[in-house]
C-alpha cells in the first residue's frame, strides 16, 4: 500500500512538472518511450501572429496549399483548397506533429475566421464586406505549429472583391417569422 501511495505521488509530481518531460523520459537525443518534442522538422524562433512557432521542413515533399474562392450561388463565398503532400487530420487527432498532416486556418485580412479539417468551406458573406480583402489559408501541424519551408509559412492568399448592389451591409437577416 505504501509503495502505491509513493508511486501515485510521483505521478502527480510528474503531471505538475509537465508530464513525461518532467520525469526524465528522455531528451532530444536519448529516446525512451516518450515522443520527441519535435519528431518532424525543426522548430524555428519565428512565430505567426497568434504566437505559434514555425516548423521548418525541407522543400522536397513539403506540404503545399493553393486557395480558390468563388461567389456562392446562395450568397457568401465557396473556398476550395488544393493541398499537396498534406492530409487533413480528423477531430480528436493527438497533438503530435506527423509529416504532412494537420489542419488549415482560414484568415480574412489577417483575422482567423475558421479552422478547417476539409478542403472545402463556405465563407459567410458578412465576413467579407464590400471592398477588397485578402483571404489566406495556412497549414498547421496537429500540435499547432505552422508548417514552414525556407522560413516562410506554407500558405496561399487570394484577393476577393465584394461589391453590393443593394442596401449597405448590416446584420444577417433573421429567419422568416423571427423578430
Amino acid at each position: 500500500m505504501r509503495w502505491t501511495l509513493g508511486l501515485l505521488a510521483a505521478l502527480v509530481v510528474c503531471a505538475l512538472l509537465g508530464g513525461a518531460a518532467g520525469c526524465g523520459a528522455g531528451d532530444a537525443h536519448g529516446r525512451g518511450t516518450a515522443i520527441s518534442a519535435s519528431p518532424v522538422g525543426t522548430l524555428l524562433d519565428e512565430m505567426d501572429e497568434e504566437g505559434r512557432l514555425y516548423r521548418e521542413v525541407g522543400g522536397k515533399g513539403a506540404p503545399g496549399v493553393a486557395i480558390e474562392i468563388q461567389p456562392a450561388p446562395a450568397g457568401g463565398w465557396d473556398v476550395r483548397l488544393t493541398v499537396r503532400d498534406f492530409r487533413f487530420s480528423p477531430a480528436g487527432t493527438p497533438a503530435v506533429p506527423v509529416a504532412g498532416r494537420g489542419i488549415a486556418h482560414l484568415y480574412v485580412d489577417g483575422r482567423t475566421v475558421a479552422r478547417l479539417r476539409t478542403a472545402e468551406h463556405h465563407l459567410a458573406g458578412r465576413l467579407v464586406p464590400r471592398g477588397t480583402h485578402h483571404v489566406t489559408a495556412r497549414l498547421y501541424a496537429d500540435d499547432g505549429t505552422v508548417w514552414a519551408v525556407h522560413g516562410e509559412p506554407v500558405e496561399s492568399t487570394a484577393d476577393v472583391t465584394a461589391s453590393e448592389s443593394g442596401p449597405a451591409p448590416g446584420p444577417e437577416p433573421a429567419a422568416p417569422g423571427a423578430r
